[in-house]
């Protein structure tokens, strides 16, 4: 199984520490040795970093992780390949354009049959299900959503709504944003961590390396940061429920606003 991480921070935080920890387990710590890739919002701006190796030899990772891009929304997704060939193509996270917005997507699980879903708009340039799963999603939201919609609660229902279709068809934990906000889908495995004031160290599970997050914040910053797997052991991590959506913005869960049944991932 793949892994995953995202960010979504109310202003422009580059994720080198969260980053620095995913990386080892892209085949060091971790058995996810088959490409990775991140993809970073800036602005109206997009910039994505793919490696078909593992990213704890990619040269590339390496200066990921030591140059400090600023951005409110990331995703990240280190590979363990089931479905598809070891190729640069079939590395995530995917990116499509709708509405004028570059719209990117990782995912992590299988999912059985997907390829008979038609699709109508979109077509895949690698071999995996997962990016004929962002076709369809796509070409589903614009064919509902000609222009983009006024009422962000009718376009999160209707994702919601074909990530719960697409979760019927095996196992979709998701990450995808259109850039201002960050969508999550969980199957089986996905937690969150929100860090805000007041702020203090953090010390990765994978990497020696700590951080104390009061140096390096404002009062008023909020970053939220969602993986597979808890990065950090000294933080308290949030397990989201099977077959959960949520939608993040600026560092906070805007949809659903709570949720009863939230636990404490076991460290």
């Amino acid at each position: 199984m793949c892994e995953l991480l995202g960010m979504s921070a109310s202003v422009p935080t580059d994720i080198c520490f969260s980053f620095a920890g995913l990386m080892r387990r892209g085949g060091d710590t971790g058995p996810h040795e088959d490409g990775w890739g991140i993809a970073f919002y800036e602005g109206k701006g997009y910039r994505a970093f793919h490696d078909p190796g593992a990213s704890a030899d990619s040269e590339i990772a390496r200066f990921v992780q030591s140059y400090s891009i600023k951005s409110n929304n990331v995703l990240c997704h280190i590979r363990k390949a089931n479905r598809g060939k070891v190729s640069l193509e079939n590395t995530h996270p995917f990116a499509r354009e709708l509405w004028g917005q570059t719209w990117s997507f990782a995912h992590n699980g299988q999912l059985k049959g997907v390829k008979k879903l038609a699709l109508n708009h979109y077509s895949p340039v690698g071999t995996t299900d997962s990016e004929h799963a962002f076709c369809w999603l796509l070409g589903e939201l614009r064919e509902h959503f000609p222009k983009p919609p006024g009422n962000q609660r009718a376009l999160w229902t209707f994702i919601q709504d074909k990530a719960q279709q697409l979760s019927g068809l095996g196992i979709f934990n998701m990450l995808m944003s259109d850039g201002r906000s960050l969508y999550t889908h969980c199957s089986t495995k996905l937690s969150w961590l929100t860090r805000q004031a007041p702020f203090g160290n953090a010390q990765l599970i994978d990497a020696d390396m700590t951080v104390d997050f009061a140096d390096q914040t404002q009062a008023n910053d909020v970053v939220t940061v969602i993986a597979t797997q808890p990065l950090t052991s000294n933080e308290q991590w949030q397990a989201m429920d099977k077959d959960q959506f949520s939608v993040f913005q600026q560092g906070e869960r805007v949809w659903p606003r709570q949720h009863k049944n939230i636990r404490q991932v076991e460290k």
